[in-house]
């Protein structure tokens, strides 16, 4: 059997639904393929901040766009994302760490963030009281925010669906079938998908199905632990960073709190449940620095762990381009564990180039030729 839509898309995190929900709701016709489960991967895992402090200054336009459309998503979509507009405290633990706070603050002042340089312990607990008696410093973005990834990720889903397209998840596609300068679609099990443009948004997968098409991106995958505790009484609104990455956390409106820590490198081929699964030593340095800035935790019993992936670019900044020697695809990837908040813009974005071959958003910056020229290398760090 073979189905042709206008659009395929390979990936259900929340590039790929939000893309689809762009396509369909304006009568593309649009398949998307998930080789698990829809938010199975990074859009899953995330700790689901929705932040503008802090971004790379080439991130921070489609950030600011991302928040206008958080404001209205769940009203668009038909159902609650769970989205609150709290704020982040990115936490300096010494003294040391307070230059880092300082500069946070000054770029994102001078980028026209609303963000304030709150000095001193007294000045942190007024935001936050759950927070620990002695944090020197930390910067304050009241209109960062946070997010459930997999209430979201589903709601674009259904709502593409309603709009017509079809979703199939546990659907691996095992290549791409090109025709000269064209992707002509993509080969699942026992069948072949036809498609007028094809979006890849696969997350650590996307590379897999683009290096046999001569594409090849400096992206390394990385592993991050996190744990989920059961619920709690409601203790901290905020999402919490601290300077230099470590540790991030925010407590869910079910109460449950999700944290997150350093990342390290990961070698699998395949990932599985048990094979991402975070080692005793990095759970040991996540809990004691979760509970060195919200001292509550220390008591906190634990639901579950997980280890997320990332897809991580030598700059950390993402890939998201029209391919420069195909004339139908489009591809994102290696958001590097900062791309959750990015995910309405980027469907804006991929369903555009896939469509007309253009955007009205600036993505110049993310263009795999910066690779060729740029040898800049930048560290994951995670501050929701």
């Amino acid at each position: 059997m073979t189905t042709k839509p206008d659009v395929l898309i390979i990936g259900g995190g929340i590039s790929g639904t939000a893309t689809a929900w762009e396509l369909a709701s304006h009568g593309v016709r649009t398949i998307l393929l998930e080789a698990g489960e829809l938010a199975s991967m990074a859009s899953g895992w995330t700790l689901a901040g929705v932040r503008q402090s802090g971004r790379h200054h080439a991130e921070l336009p489609l950030a600011e766009a991302a928040v206008r459309r958080w404001a209205g998503l769940s009203e668009e979509l038909g159902a609650d994302v769970e989205y609150r507009q709290q704020g982040n405290l990115r936490l300096a633990p010494t003294e040391d760490d307070i230059p880092n706070i300082r500069q946070v603050v000054e770029d994102g002042v001078a980028a026209g963030i609303a963000m304030e340089f709150l000095d001193g312990n007294d000045a942190i607990r007024e935001v936050a009281p759950a927070l620990a008696t002695d944090l020197p410093a930390a910067s304050w973005c009241p209109t960062d925010g946070h997010a459930n990834p997999e209430k979201t990720v589903r709601a674009f889903a259904d709502a593409a669906t309603r709009a017509g397209a079809e979703i199939r998840e546990h659907t691996p596609v095992r290549s791409l079938v090109t025709d000269g300068s064209r992707v002509t679609g993509a080969k699942i099990d026992g069948e072949t998908i036809e498609a007028g443009a094809v979006i890849v948004a696969a997350g650590i997968y996307t590379l897999r199905l683009l290096a046999p098409l001569g594409i090849e991106l400096p992206i390394s995958v990385t592993q991050v632990p996190a744990i989920q505790t059961i619920p709690m009484a409601p203790t901290l609104a905020q999402v919490l960073g601290q300077a230099g990455g470590g540790v991030a956390l925010r407590q869910q409106v079910s109460g449950h709190f999700r944290i997150t820590g350093v990342s390290e490198q990961w070698d699998g081929h395949d990932h599985t449940r048990d094979s991402v699964q975070p080692r005793m030593k990095q759970l040991h340095a996540l809990t004691a620095a979760a509970a060195r800035l919200v001292p509550a935790l220390a008591d906190a019993r634990v639901n579950t762990t997980w280890g997320g992936l990332i897809d991580q670019t030598r700059d950390a900044l993402p890939v998201i381009e029209k391919a420069p020697d195909f004339d139908n695809l489009v591809y994102a990837t290696g958001f590097s564990g900062h791309g959750f908040c990015l995910g309405p813009v980027t469907g804006e974005i991929l369903a555009s180039l896939a469509t007309e071959g253009t955007t009205s958003h600036p993505i110049a910056p993310f263009a795999s030729s910066r690779f060729a020229t740029d040898t800049t290398t930048a560290s994951v760090t995670l501050h929701g």
